[in-house]
């Protein structure tokens, strides 16, 4: 059983959940936090967090080499958890610079950092589902192809179907993500988080640890932040509906996501260090049902007891946004021994729940 663990990012949504996970496993790990606590994320003058005995939180960022070098050193972990990433596709077009340096730098920085020490025996990474791009699409004999990146002015005509190869035979249907689709990413956010996997499965080669990695599809759930404007749609949706405004769903309200709760995130977390899978392992972690964007605003809507007509179809849209998102799971349920166990109605009930809650009590 590990028993030094280092996790990059932390004091998230998803890290803090992991750090509680972890300890239900085994109560005698050593756990170091390493977290810059960004105020996008936190708020202004964020409180350092406050976790078990046994937790060690480190305020520091992975831009800064010397920081993260510093905390490996003391941690000497055996797993390290690489959470710690910028995650705005529309923030990362404008600031592709502070992208690259958290994202890729911050990543090229954890490894040298750990071959100093060379305690490390495995680095799970929280990948994107977004470096698939449009992802895969199955023409009529069946061929599954990559969507072709679609075209600003076509948009602005109010045509939002993906372009396909012009030897597909049409009609086409979307399929769900797998590792064996080339990667195609459409942003300059899902660009540095392809480039995390290269860095970590190149260094990873002769090295005494294994990296693998998990594609993420759309995580939610309670405590993910209300104050981000640019992660986390659903619960940008719950802020604005509490407040009492009304939505705005972008493109004709059809674009898919795979929305996957944040519990069966880090379940899959934990899978990955306690399960063998090879150096390089691609895993795609997701509900496996594709939700229109404008079908789960009306599901939230009813889960905070509001109308579910508080929205319009605007017609609006992002350059790097894709049309349809979902995970094909079975290489995580084979080699994790790992499933999603939270459906779609229970999650986002939970997820209303909390807002509701949290609204009342927080400065948003």
């Amino acid at each position: 059983m590990t028993k030094r663990v280092l996790i990059t990012g932390g004091a998230g949504f998803i890290g803090s959940r992991l750090v509680k996970a972890l300890l239900r496993q085994d109560p005698d790990q050593q756990i170091w936090v390493f977290d810059n606590l960004h105020p996008q994320v936190h708020g202004d003058n964020p409180a350092s967090p406050v976790f078990p005995e046994g937790v060690h939180f480190v305020l520091g960022d992975v831009a800064d080499a010397e920081a993260l070098n510093a905390v490996v050193e003391k941690s000497q972990p055996e797993l390290v958890y690489h959470l710690a990433a910028e995650t705005g596709t529309g923030q990362s077009y404008d600031e592709p610079t502070r992208y690259c340096a958290v994202n890729v730098l911050g990543t090229t920085h954890l490894i040298e950092a750990l071959r100093r020490v060379d305690t490390t025996r495995r680095v799970v990474l929280a990948a994107s589902r977004a470096v698939y791009g449009e992802g895969g699409y199955r023409d009529a004999d069946g061929v599954e192809f990559v969507g072709l990146p679609r075209q600003p002015q076509n948009m602005a005509e109010g045509d939002f179907s993906v372009p396909l190869p012009k030897n597909a035979r049409l009609p086409a249907t979307p399929s769900a993500s797998h590792a064996g689709l080339p990667p195609a990413p459409a942003s300059v956010y899902a660009s540095t988080k392809l480039m995390q996997e290269y860095l970590l499965c190149q260094a990873g080669e002769g090295a005494e640890w294994e990296a693998t990695i998990l594609r993420f599809q759309n995580v939610y759930g309670p405590g993910q932040s209300l104050r981000n404007p640019y992660t986390g749609v659903l619960s940008i949706f719950a802020r604005q509906l509490l407040a009492g405004g009304q939505l705005a769903i972008f493109e004709d309200g059809d674009i898919a996501r795979d929305f996957v709760f944040v519990d069966d995130v880090v379940a899959a977390l934990v899978c990955a260090s306690i399960n063998p899978v090879t150096h390089g392992s691609i895993l795609d972690i997701g509900s496996g049902e594709a939700v229109t964007i404008l079908d789960m605003a009306r599901m939230l809507m009813r889960a905070l007891g509001l109308p579910d007509n508080a929205y319009s179809v605007t017609g609006q849209f992002r350059i790097g946004d894709i049309r349809y998102a979902c995970a094909d799971v079975s290489a995580a349920k084979g080699q994790l021994k790992w499933s999603p166990q939270v459906s779609i109605q229970s999650g986002v009930q939970q997820l209303a729940d909390w807002a509701k809650s949290e609204f009342k009590t927080a400065t948003l």
